[in-house]
């Protein structure tokens, strides 16, 4: 790690600490939301009613809708009272003891299971947009791709780390002779335990840089008062960055297949595949090693091709993944599929959250990043609600499903289309 590519005053156990977030935060995604919890939500908890899938994406929808209303107002405060570290500390918590509340949810358990589970993915989602705001802070404009692929690439060896944890006892149990009901859980125990000590290096270790002569002054508007009127104020000059609101539109799109492929992964697998619960997570653990090869290598790629044409890559990537998917008779072009997926997720979020740094105007960074959370989040509704309401209505029908929602990519990549890198910095240097 050159020293060239951090920002002025930044040490690389910092940079470190703040790619550790991503490490430990990461087991809850790939454990809880793609590889375990979700077939096991669908298969036992729900057991199997022709309505399980929906109310899966149901309650994941009702987490992001409270992240759509939560978001950009966290976001503003944090900025305006320099309390990024804080905000992040709280969702901490929540998420790790909202995880640790699902091993509470056994065959039946619907109410406990959609609860802890809307608890624990709102303060996931609303950690995430917190951590992604010292990236700015972190590295130089011209590196924030390298440096965020770092922080993605660290991210899914976290998900893997948490996943072979899982996978070593789930193959211990099954050797047991205990089926999911009772291995589940324990699961959910294991990844809630790893993401808090894995968290602990970037409370200790990053700092909050927020300059107090770019916040508002906090005498004259009061807590979320201040919040609120920096949103306002943001809304009522977007004119100010067309590419910064044009590329916000486009991850809705994109964003809707990727978050449908997260949240339904194993789903699928299970469902429409016929996979074990010690295949999917097998396959997962895959798919993270891809992952966090897509996110270190476009990392370095899109600082020297341009974030814009890193994303466009990506996109055709998925379209055709979603093709493969779809088609795939056999376990072999599945797992191709799957493995493109994984490429391509780590390439794809790592890029958009970069692009978001360098068109974010200086003095708004948790604002912006809030606002790219909301567009991720609603785009978190649309994607796997759509999967969801296609398979309830179509009897089960998972492979329609899946390609009814490759749609959004398609789309995606033609809103990207106007989006101008260039302009958008401009435009956020000279409106900051």
């Amino acid at each position: 790690m050159s020293e060239q590519i951090l920002a002025t005053g930044v040490k690389k156990r910092e940079v470190w600490a703040w790619a550790m977030y991503d490490f430990a935060n990461s087991g809850y995604t790939t454990v809880v939301i793609t590889a375990v919890f979700n077939a096991y939500f669908v298969g036992v908890v729900a057991g199997n009613a022709p309505w399980a899938t929906f109310a899966w994406t149901l309650a994941l929808s009702a987490s992001y809708l409270l992240i759509m209303l939560t978001a950009p107002l966290i976001g503003a405060h944090a900025d305006a009272r320099a309390a990024k570290k804080r905000w992040l500390a709280a969702t901490t918590v929540g998420c790790v003891l909202g995880t640790a509340g699902l091993a509470l949810a056994g065959p039946g358990g619907l109410l406990v299971a959609v609860a802890f589970l809307v608890l624990s993915n709102y303060c996931f989602g609303s950690g995430e947009n917190l951590i992604a705001a010292f990236l700015p802070e972190l590295a130089e404009g011209d590196s924030l791709g390298k440096v965020s692929g770092w922080g993605w690439s660290l991210g899914y060896l976290g998900g893997l780390f948490s996943l072979g944890a899982c996978l070593a006892y789930v193959t211990w149990a099954q050797g047991q002779g205990q089926g999911a009901a009772e291995f589940v859980p324990v699961t959910m125990l294991i990844t809630a335990v790893l993401f808090a000590l894995a968290s602990l290096p970037t409370f200790l270790l990053l700092r909050e840089r927020a300059d107090p002569r770019l916040a508002l002054p906090v005498d004259r508007i009061p807590g979320f008062g201040a919040a609120l009127e920096r949103l306002r104020e943001t809304w009522h000059h977007a004119g100010l960055f067309p590419d910064m609101r044009r590329f916000m539109l486009c991850i809705v799109f994109y964003q809707a297949g990727i978050q449908a492929v997260i949240a339904l992964a194993a789903i699928y697998a299970e469902q429409a595949m016929g996979f074990q619960t010690a295949d999917t997570i097998k396959l997962v653990f895959l798919v993270n090693v891809t992952a966090a090869i897509g996110a270190f290598a476009f990392g370095h790629l899109e600082d020297r091709i341009g974030h814009v044409r890193a994303i466009r890559l990506t996109l055709v990537g998925w379209i055709v993944m979603v093709l493969l998917a779809w088609q795939a008779e056999g376990a072999a072009m599945f797992w191709l599929a799957a493995n493109i997926a994984g490429f391509c997720l780590g390439a794809s979020q790592s890029a958009a959250r970069a692009l978001v740094g360098a068109l974010a105007p200086p003095a708004r960074h948790a604002e912006f990043f809030g606002l790219w959370g909301l567009a991720v989040k609603f785009s978190s509704v649309l994607g796997p609600l759509t999967y969801g309401i296609v398979t309830w209505i179509t009897g089960g029908d998972h492979r329609l499903a899946i390609l009814v929602t490759g749609a959004y990519f398609v789309v995606g990549l033609l809103v990207l289309r106007g989006v101008d890198a260039e302009r958008g910095r401009r435009a956020a240097l000279a409106n900051g």
